[in-house]
């Protein structure tokens, strides 16, 4: 029978973590320990200095994530270290990999399966963001549909010329933030500040593979612009969510050619 799971020795988890200037009190040290407030700033700037790692692929898909060492690099003490990870299993950035003693967390690994599950969730949050941007007052909706289509022609500009990745890839993020933010409520926010950068794993690590399938999504946004200037939230909303269908095919096929990522198997 085979176990799935990835792993990579805790050297190469060190190099990847660099250090930080700050530290923070523990009881251990015989310092004072840090009041409620502070502790909880402690704990979000560990979750946010490790995503941005695992986002940013500086922690790849499978590295092996030892407490320990996140602890002597980020500076920190084990108690936030440790509400850190637990927040980030929870949204899916870290897995938990083999059982009892030998068990261990992981970043998770990228695979078809969790790219086509990720894209639909992202597509139907920003699905209802599209619909409440096609919903907009007139004059407000104008000011948005400006923007879309000025990030959007710069976006086919980068497709054209081939140009830097890493540009078309924030311009494509850039497209799909607008009629987000400053649009959507908090609660529909929130769950999207917590799932989209997920995705953004997948379309970071391929983006060089996937430039050739950008005219096509350009095309895609046009139709999501048109119906949200028009003020047709039904039409924009379906608009939204065939866009990240079509976008999940095509990483589908890119994953295929080129394989999933942080997974091996042992017997």
């Amino acid at each position: 029978m085979t176990r799935r799971f990835a792993a990579v020795s805790t050297a190469a988890n060190q190099r990847a973590l660099p250090s930080v200037r700050a530290t923070l009190r523990s009881p251990q040290t015989g310092k004072q320990a840090a009041p409620p407030g502070e502790r909880s700033d402690h704990v979000s700037r560990v979750y946010n200095e490790l995503r941005g790692l695992i986002v940013s692929g500086q922690l790849p898909p499978g590295a092996r994530i030892v407490e320990r060492t996140v602890v002597e690099r980020l500076g920190s003490s084990r108690t936030p270290v440790r509400s850190a990870l637990h927040r980030l299993q929870q949204e899916g950035f870290v897995a938990s990999s083999g059982l009892g003693r030998d068990q261990r967390l992981i970043v998770t690994p990228l695979t078809q399966s969790d790219a086509r599950e990720l894209f639909v969730i992202v597509g139907h949050l920003e699905g209802l963001a599209a619909r409440e941007a096609a919903s907009l007052a007139p004059e407000r909706r104008r000011g948005l549909v400006r923007k879309l289509r000025e990030i959007n022609r710069a976006l086919a500009v980068a497709a054209r010329t081939r140009g830097n990745h890493a540009r078309t890839f924030e311009l494509d993020l850039e497209f799909h933030r607008t009629y987000v933010e400053d649009v959507v409520g908090p609660r529909l926010l929130a769950l999207h500040r917590a799932i989209k950068p997920q995705s953004e794993r997948y379309t970071r690590l391929y983006v060089s593979v996937l430039l050739d399938d950008i005219p096509t999504s350009v095309k895609e946004h046009e139709a999501i612009i048109r119906a949200i200037a028009s003020g047709e939230p039904t039409a924009a909303q379906g608009a939204v969510e065939t866009n990240w269908r079509n976008a999940s095919q095509r990483l589908a096929k890119v994953i295929a050619d080129l394989g999933e990522r942080g997974i091996w198997h042992v017997r």
